[in-house]
């Protein structure tokens, strides 16, 4: 495991940059990691689709699929991949604080 500051706050991270304890996680982080990502600006739509994999991953151990995601986050696939170009459930995921997805490749 290593470590990344966010937000001047230092957590643990694993080798590809997700974090291993979601509950380190602060909501400015977020904004942080989004532009190390490429993505300048968070909207609401795409805070809808962080909060919706947090309680994703609270609910259920892991964060939802992109099928998952398109049909149960009010957030339609072709607007997730507009939202998140670099693959939606594994940038979400990690913008989110939580760790990669199952079947993130």
């Amino acid at each position: 495991m290593t470590t990344a500051t966010y937000d001047d706050t230092s957590v643990t991270v694993d080798d590809e940059g997700f974090f291993t304890d979601p509950g380190q996680w602060t909501e400015p982080m977020a904004g942080q990691i989004a532009r190390e990502l490429g993505i300048e600006t968070l909207t609401d739509r795409h805070w809808q689709v962080l909060k919706f994999m947090r309680a994703e991953y609270a609910a259920k151990g892991t964060g939802p699929t992109v099928r998952v995601l398109g049909k149960t986050s009010g957030v339609s696939v072709k607007e997730l991949y507009q939202l998140f170009p670099k693959g939606p459930a594994k940038t979400a995921a990690k913008i989110a604080g939580i760790p990669k997805p199952r079947g993130c490749i």
